[in-house]
């Protein structure tokens, strides 16, 4: 069924202006010039443009983000085109998709072109024109951005109020930035006099460029009103803000430092994470298994916190990749399809992420791709070599805790999620037997990384990831069959693991890998319900590990050099999601 849109605030169609630089396609969901017969959804958010008794329409599929122009009784050679501008309309690309009404027909369409471009991190308007005689064009399509509230709000409609950096001073001014718990922002200026002025600026790609928000609620009164930071509709959740201002009598401003708003510390560590991920190609560039554990992290946030400004994630990710890849495209090696490929790690991360997925959204198809996969890990079981266990790789070389740590937790779940399953839960409970036994787990109870050529305790780094997944198994394994000893095993484990700060041993130089490992401890410890030491975390992370555009880096106790990246944003929001309110903190 069709649903029409609400009407929201417009401008009114500029006069010509300069050409924006040449176009170039944009990919959101989908690729510009799409056949509008692909359209999810047709809805006419604006009046029609009547040239001459000719229809312009601008035709909307919201789902897509994507819309296309039309022309009605019209004549041939009437032509009708789109403008699309990333500058709030000061200047455009103009005749994107320019169609003519062909001989003996009344009207003629465009192809689909993208409203906004969530990967290049830009945020467009677009008109529908046409040329019968004349030219004319609709309004601009959505120039105020819109959240729980939208551009140009009172600041008496304020929740709350956090001044996320330091003011900046000019000529005994104080300007000041303001953000609420909607994510919404407005700007100060303390000891203004007559014709000072104030005004906000917003970048949509962390303060690089804000082509479309430069002195937004400009105005001499010493307060501007409230925009919005975040535009869900544009799929642009990270939007980066400052105050700016001048005295009267000079020329020169000056502004505070870029900031995005905290309106809780999940959520901002969510939307953070959430600039960095490819809506088109539907993954974190460029990580296969890290992208299948940030998925995870991102579902576990939003059943904590019941925010589902991400759902659409879950789908996409799914869709895109469910197909096959040649080495070097997501991976170094082949993914042979259904998330599938030569790492038998990798695969079972996917696993997981499914499971995740089905456990929140209640989709079969989730379930049915975590059996496809778990099915495949399970081939790399055998007893010939050290009594059982998963093996690493395709070519049988290793077995490893992060493998085995991944099939006990898997086939556990495909037991507790699948009706009257049995095959799965015995599985579970001989991967349990087997962990248990391997030797996999030294004297101090902590995992080492594997075994040796002999069946051995490698001796090897204990990675926190490692602990991590056999906590999170022996847990899944005691919630599968009811037996305490199995979360006897889970709590010893936990416990070797909760002292001080988390803190991986390659810090401050882990490689992509390494980055995300401590998010997965946090995620399964708080499965235990370790309440005061995950708070612990959360706090010392907030507190020493982030910025004023709330990246959140690999060194929770804070320290220099920190790198930053979105392995480490997804470790640290498994780690803010774990704790006991992860809505407000």
């Amino acid at each position: 069924m069709i649903r029409l849109l609400p009407l929201l605030l417009i401008v009114l169609a500029l006069p010509p202006a300069p050409a924006a630089a040449a176009t170039t396609t944009v990919c959101a969901l989908s690729c510009d010039t799409l056949d509008p017969s692909r359209a999810q959804q047709e809805t006419f958010p604006l009046p029609d443009k009547n040239i001459n008794g000719r229809k312009i329409q601008l035709h909307v599929s919201v789902p897509d983000g994507m819309d296309w122009a039309s022309i009605d009784l019209g004549q041939a050679g009437d032509s009708v085109w789109l403008d699309r501008s990333w500058d709030g309309g000061a200047t455009w690309e103009g005749l994107l998709g320019k169609a003519s009404i062909p001989s003996t027909w009344t009207g003629t369409r465009t192809l689909m072109y993208n409203i906004y471009d969530p990967v290049g991190h830009r945020r467009g308007v677009i008109r529908a024109c046409g040329d019968a005689n004349a030219v004319g064009c609709t309004d601009w399509l959505y120039p105020n951005v819109c959240d729980k509230l939208c551009d140009n709000t009172s600041p008496s409609q304020a929740v709350g109020d956090t001044q996320p950096v330091a003011p900046t001073s000019i000529y005994g001014r104080t300007i000041r930035l303001h953000t609420d718990a909607n994510g919404m922002a407005w700007a100060t200026m303390e000891g203004n006099g007559p014709g000072d002025e104030v005004w906000l600026d917003r970048s949509w790609n962390e303060g690089a460029s804000w082509p479309d928000g430069s002195s937004l609620g400009r105005t001499t009164t010493g307060r501007t009103t409230m925009f919005a930071t975040r535009d869900p509709r544009a799929k642009l959740y990270g939007g980066a803000i400052r105050a700016c201002g001048k005295e009267a009598t000079h020329s020169n401003g000056s502004c505070t430092a870029w900031a995005r708003p905290t309106p809780t510390r999940a959520g901002a560590a969510a939307d953070a994470l959430m600039y960095s991920y490819d809506t088109y190609q539907a993954w974190w560039p460029s990580s296969w298994w890290n992208s299948a554990a940030t998925l995870t992290a991102l579902i576990d946030y939003a059943r904590q916190t019941g925010n589902h400004d991400y759902d659409w994630v879950i789908g996409r990710t799914f869709d895109v990749n469910k197909g096959s890849f040649p080495a070097g495209v997501k991976s170094s090696d082949p993914i042979d399809g259904d998330f599938i490929s030569r790492a038998i790690d990798d695969s079972a991360w996917w696993g997981l992420a499914w499971i995740a997925a089905y456990e929140y959204t209640h989709d079969q198809r989730y379930l049915t791709e975590a059996t496809t996969i778990a099915n495949y890990v399970n081939g790399f079981w055998d007893t010939s070599t050290c009594g059982g266990g998963v093996w690493w790789d395709r070519e049988r070389t290793y077995k490893n805790a992060v493998t085995n740590g991944l099939y006990l937790r898997l086939t556990a779940a495909l037991h507790l999620d699948t009706p009257g399953d049995s095959t799965w839960g015995q599985r579970a409970i001989t991967a349990g037997n087997w962990y248990l036994n391997s030797g996999l787990i030294n004297g101090a109870n902590q995992v080492n990384d594997g075994l040796t050529a002999d069946c051995r305790n490698n001796g090897q780094t204990v990675w926190t990831y490692n602990q991590g997944l056999a906590i999170g198994g022996f847990d899944e394994l005691y919630k599968a069959t009811g037996n305490g000893a199995w979360l006897t095993i889970a709590s010893r484990l936990a416990n070797a693991a909760s002292t001080g700060i988390i803190t991986e041993s390659c810090e401050p130089n882990c490689d992509d890998n390494q980055k995300q490992f401590k998010g997965i401890l946090a995620r399964y410890l708080a499965e235990l319900g370790d309440q005061p030491f995950l708070q612990t975390q959360a706090n010392s992370l907030w507190a020493n590990d982030r910025d004023a555009l709330n990246h959140l880096g690999l060194r929770w106790a804070g320290g220099s050099p920190n790198p930053a990246d979105w392995r480490t944003q997804a470790s640290a929001l498994e780690a803010l999601t774990a704790t006991q309110s992860p809505a407000g903190g």
